[in-house]
């Protein structure tokens, strides 16, 4: 399998079976995603070093906007596309077969964790996944510590608060917070308080 055959497949949000050549091929990426984070990680590097790491585990020449501090990890690489301006801070888990997608100028808190895969809920083929994307707007702020799951979408300048977990897509300029994550307000100040 190809890199834009599986990525066509995952954008499609069809299941990948456990030994099936998508699923060998996410194995194969992730061994390369490992070697790469493993150098990013390993030593200090300056900002342009890791901008040429971080274009390398994804396979797109990334931005000079671009900033990241490390330790980054990722599980496939292939599947992750930023915009300008993106900072993601220390200690992030990005899970990206299923596609991550941050627009221009979002910023990502510490270990964060964003999620494209969910497993099959029958015990039988809990091997095999569900992949789903998680595309994030312009000007996203993610505060430390939050989950956003499989197929998520956040509107452009929304505010994931620190430690949400973002189980439903989240509108523009909303800030939510919470297990589950509620809407808690707007950019704007006001509340108008609700569940996603």
């Amino acid at each position: 399998m190809e890199l834009e055959e599986y990525r066509a497949l995952t954008a499609r949000r069809e299941y990948i079976a456990a030994g099936s050549p998508a699923h060998i091929f996410m194995t194969a990426t992730a061994r390369e995603a490992q070697r790469i984070t493993a150098e990013m990680n390993g030593a200090y590097r300056t900002a342009g070093q890791l901008r040429a790491l971080f274009s390398r585990l994804t396979g797109e020449e990334v931005d000079e906007s671009f900033s990241l501090f490390p330790p980054f990890y990722t599980d496939f690489g292939r599947n992750i596309h930023v915009g300008r301006g993106v900072f993601i801070n220390s200690g992030c888990c990005f899970q990206d077969q299923g596609g991550i997608f941050l627009g221009d100028g979002c910023l990502i808190g510490h270990q964060v964790v964003i999620a494209t895969l969910n497993h099959d809920l029958d015990p039988q083929r809990r091997g095999g996944m569900y992949p789903a994307p998680v595309r994030l707007g312009s000007n996203v702020w993610v505060g430390a510590h939050a989950t956003i799951l499989a197929g998520i979408t956040v509107g452009e300048g929304a505010v994931i608060a620190a430690g949400a977990v973002v189980t439903k897509d989240v509108p523009a300029n909303a800030v939510v917070g919470g297990v589950p994550a509620r809407i808690l307000k707007y950019t704007d100040g006001s509340r108008r308080e609700q569940l996603l």
